[in-house]
């Protein structure tokens, strides 16, 4: 591997957003009939992957993907190589669920070690509210187990800093148009909010204005993820802004449990003393 070009840019961190994870299907007659040759025992087909967010490329930083699965399963250690336009993606009969090793390698130019993430295998829905169980029993018993993750390049070599930041390219799912479009996103994460990476705004040659991402959409070599939910696409700024509702309701009745708890503890403790005091 050729090493890096140029020095570290210093103070700088750069996020990229991707998913990881698995979608499994029972075996049935109608919606996931089972293929010739899979043994009897095997009752769910399934997929393991790593993708962009909003099914964005993002080869540009990431080369390769090992998957290690269980020993049982032939050749169990499989890697994937980077190809734009698809994912990394390898799929696979079975009745069991095990633990997935997912190791990263990302591009020479990063000068980055590869990275290794873990992931169970779920082939069924436990654990689950009734109304995701019903919304898996009307997709042929479709169960995801998907993971949003943020990738931090710390203080990036400056050859793969202008990789990362050459510029936002309008992605397929994206519906980037000419006119009634938004600015563009800033992205990127500092240590402790200290710098930060443009991705929307620059002016590629001849003096041409980026594409800038459409509502809902996002653009590819970005920071960016999608607006609003879509089929296929869990993870936006609206399941964003849920979850963080969840979190702040939680948190009320939290305070409000600690509140009577306390209320509860100072009674017990007057009428504690009391009895001593009579007591004496």
């Amino acid at each position: 591997m050729a090493p890096p070009v140029g020095k570290r840019v210093k103070g700088i961190q750069i996020f990229r957003p991707f998913i990881y994870g698995t979608t499994a299907r029972p075996f049935d007659d109608k919606t996931n009939p089972k293929p010739a040759g899979v043994p009897d025992d095997h009752t769910h087909s399934w997929t393991v992957f790593v993708k962009g967010i909003d099914d964005v490329d993002i080869t540009y930083w990431l080369r390769r993907v090992q998957f290690k699965l269980h020993e049982s399963i032939p050749n169990h250690v499989r890697m994937i190589d980077g190809e734009k336009g698809r994912s990394f993606a390898i799929s696979e009969t079975g009745w069991g669920e095990f633990e997935i090793a997912i190791k990263l390698y990302y591009v020479p130019d990063s000068g980055e070690k590869p990275q290794t993430l873990y992931h169970h295998l779920r082939l069924h829905p436990y654990g689950r509210t009734d109304e995701e169980k019903e919304t898996m029993r009307l997709n042929g018993g479709e169960v995801i187990s998907w993971t949003y993750e943020e990738q931090i390049f710390n203080e990036p070599y400056e050859a793969f800093y202008d990789i990362l930041t050459q510029g936002a390219l309008p992605s397929p799912s994206s519906g980037a148009a000419a006119a009634n479009n938004k600015p563009g996103s800033k992205g990127g994460k500092g240590g402790g909010g200290k710098s930060k990476e443009k991705d929307g705004g620059k002016q590629q040659g001849g003096g041409q204005q980026q594409p800038q991402r459409s509502e809902g959409g996002v653009l590819e070599r970005s920071a960016m993820i999608p607006l609003t939910n879509r089929p296929g696409q869990p993870f936006s700024r609206e399941t964003e802004q849920v979850e963080i509702k969840k979190l702040k309701d939680a948190l009320v009745k939290v305070e409000d449990l600690m509140r009577k708890t306390t209320e509860e503890l100072t009674k017990k403790e007057k009428r504690l003393k009391d009895l001593r005091a009579d007591a004496a």
